[in-house]
């Protein structure tokens, strides 16, 4: 079903979108750094509760996407063009409900989360939560439009538009922060326009009927519960997902938090790095959701099982090759960030581990799963990951850390472990078949 030429043209624009969301996040950073220690920790703050609302948007959408996968290799496109218009409309109403909840209850639900924090930095944190919370649905649309083009094979448009989102930000931060000395509001303006202007790019592309899948040029779209529902099946368990880990990394950092600046400053350039380390896999992941899912509505098992091995083998090439380079280039890279000795002697020691990990474990742990996704397996990817969060990675950070005195390093190593974990099962129910009862298409 996907020659050679179709994976590297869905693969390759993949990564591209995901250098540029790590890039451009580092250079929005810096540029929001110019407003003040007080600006950045609110902004920050914001960000975590930002990043764990996204991310259920960016669940649902995953979960159309796999529908309208699965219609596209049935050959129903009709079915598909419908998955896509249900899924707009759900996804509009739920990022509509965050986003007046956040907008009405901003300042209580700051204080819930972070009742001790200084004035400045609550006040700061009101502004930008206020601005951010209404480019909600916008992003939740971008989202929504993104995942199907990807469905579709086509990542080059959604490379295209997260591009242009990214200059549109990065643009917007430098005329309002530092030409209009904006700070804070600033930053949050800019996001704003640029989500809107993405949702705008990426809605009006999908009103075009060469597209395989293809949206109403109207509002006139009926609710029918069960394509919904079936978008549901997978994106809620999908987004209790990604949730549960969003909250285990935020426990986790609060215990990172305890080893002072140079456990805080090591485990940020380390992240930093990592983040840079797993590019591919996580590119190739979200291209395994649309090969698996066109597999799967042409009732093609064996396909499954070849696509999801070949996918799962350029990823274990991929991280190979930029870890070794990771490691070679080390030294470079930490002098980057003027970091004190012991700081950069650790974010070193976290950053080794941590290549020579990816290179063995990641890709079971993180692209392999969403072959079981695109095969509707999601329940047991949802409980095999929440259970493996909270016992491995989260319990075993305190005993690695304070109970055998490893510190951050002990963190780091509990996050292996959970990978670990989350490799061995996930191996397991690909090679035993386990999921191949839930490969099947469901009658709408």
């Amino acid at each position: 079903m996907f020659s050679k030429s179709d994976l590297k043209k869905l693969i390759i624009p993949l990564v591209i979108e995901q250098f540029l969301a790590v890039t451009v996040g580092m250079a929005d950073t810096m540029m929001i750094s110019r407003c003040g220690e007080a600006a950045i920790s609110g902004i920050a703050l914001v960000d975590a509760i930002n990043i764990l609302v996204i991310g259920l948007f960016s669940a649902l959408a995953t979960g159309g996407a796999v529908v309208a996968a699965q219609f596209i290799g049935h050959k129903e496109p009709g079915k598909a063009c419908q998955a896509a218009d249900q899924l707009f409309l759900a996804i509009a109403g739920v990022s509509t409900i965050f986003m007046g909840v956040a907008l009405i209850l901003n300042h209580q639900i700051l204080s819930l989360i972070y009742g001790g924090i200084e004035a400045d930095v609550m006040r700061n944190a009101r502004i930008y939560f206020y601005i951010t919370a209404a480019s909600f649905p916008f992003i939740a649309l971008y989202n929504a439009g993104a995942a199907l083009f990807r469905a579709m094979g086509n990542s080059k448009v959604s490379m295209k538009v997260s591009l242009w989102m990214n200059i549109i930000n990065v643009v917007g931060n430098g005329i309002l922060i530092w030409g209009l000395h904006m700070e804070v509001a600033g930053a949050g303006i800019a996001t704003l326009v640029s989500r809107v202007m993405a949702a705008v790019m990426v809605m009006m592309l999908l009103r075009n009927k060469e597209h395989i899948i293809h949206i109403k040029g109207s509002l006139k779209v009926r609710y029918e519960p069960k394509m919904v529902a079936r978008i549901l099946r997978i994106g809620i368990p999908n987004g209790l997902e990604n949730s549960i880990f969003q909250l285990g990394k935020i426990l986790v950092v609060g215990l990172i938090a305890t080893y002072g600046e140079v456990g805080i400053a090591a485990n940020s350039v380390a992240n930093t790095i990592s983040s840079f380390a797993v590019i591919p896999g996580s590119a190739i992941g979200l291209a395994m959701i649309t090969v698996v899912g066109q597999c799967v509505g042409a009732m093609d098992l064996k396909q499954v099982k070849h696509y999801t091995k070949r996918l799962l083998m350029i990823t274990y090439i991929a991280l190979f090759a930029l870890n070794v380079a990771v490691l070679l280039l080390l030294e470079p890279i930490c002098a980057l960030y003027h970091l004190s000795d012991a700081t950069a002697q650790l974010a070193r020691e976290l950053t080794i581990y941590h290549s020579i990990c990816c290179m063995v474990i990641w890709p079971a742990s993180f692209t392999l799963p969403n072959a079981l996704r695109a095969a509707n397996d999601v329940k047991f990817t949802m409980i095999v990951s929440i259970s493996s969060m909270w016992i491995w990675r989260i319990a075993f950070s305190y005993v690695l850390a304070k109970a055998c005195g490893l510190g951050v390093l002990g963190v780091w190593i509990a996050m292996t472990i959970d990978w670990a974990f989350r490799a061995i099962c996930f191996m397991t129910r690909f090679l035993k078949g386990g999921w191949m009862k839930h490969a099947h298409m469901q009658k709408v």
